[in-house]
């Protein structure tokens, strides 16, 4: 810098950059340091590209720069440091929602599932509650509100179809 006594401080000026110029000086350079970097070489050159897009909007300004191609170089690193933080993330996250293998359900469950569809909801309702959640038939009575009496007639008719429907389907599979 050179201090004049009438202006006070003042940058020494450098010749006008062209963007072109630039892009065509330093767009390849760059570009194989982010490959190198990323491992990726479209990546590095999207990246690139990216950077100069961001220096050509910004212009005006970098242009005055001693360096421009020093920002560019800066902004493509910075982005290529963002892209693989994001990668690091996603990759992490994609681990942890990693689908297990179940296996299916075995056939005696297909067909009692199928069974408990053809009764009626309230006995396929007191049967599931009693059997699988060990529900009383008091528990039952007081949370679907009804009289135990009538709970009991729902497990009772409710056994006596799934039993006939599955009777019918082992004869039927016997055969």
């Amino acid at each position: 810098m050179t201090v004049r006594p009438d202006t006070g401080p003042t940058r020494a000026v450098t010749p006008p950059v062209d963007f072109t110029d630039l892009y065509e000086g330093h767009f390849h350079r760059i570009a194989v340091q982010l490959h190198a970097y990323l491992g990726d070489p479209a990546e590095a050159q999207d990246l690139t590209q990216e950077a100069f897009c961001r220096l050509l909007e910004r212009w005006d300004r970098v242009s005055g720069y001693d360096d421009p191609s020093a920002w560019v170089r800066r902004v493509a690193w910075n982005l290529a440091t963002s892209r693989l933080r994001r990668v690091r993330t996603a990759v992490r996250h994609l681990a942890r929602q990693r689908e297990e293998y179940v296996p299916g359900p075995e056939p005696d469950r297909v067909a009692l599932t199928r069974a408990l569809a053809t009764l009626p909801a309230t006995q396929r309702r007191a049967i599931v509650l009693h059997h699988l959640a060990q529900l009383s038939v008091r528990e039952i009575a007081e949370q679907v509100g009804a009289a135990e009496g009538t709970v009991r007639s729902w497990l009772f008719r409710g056994r006596a179809a799934l039993a006939t429907h599955l009777t019918e389907r082992q004869e039927a599979h016997d055969a």
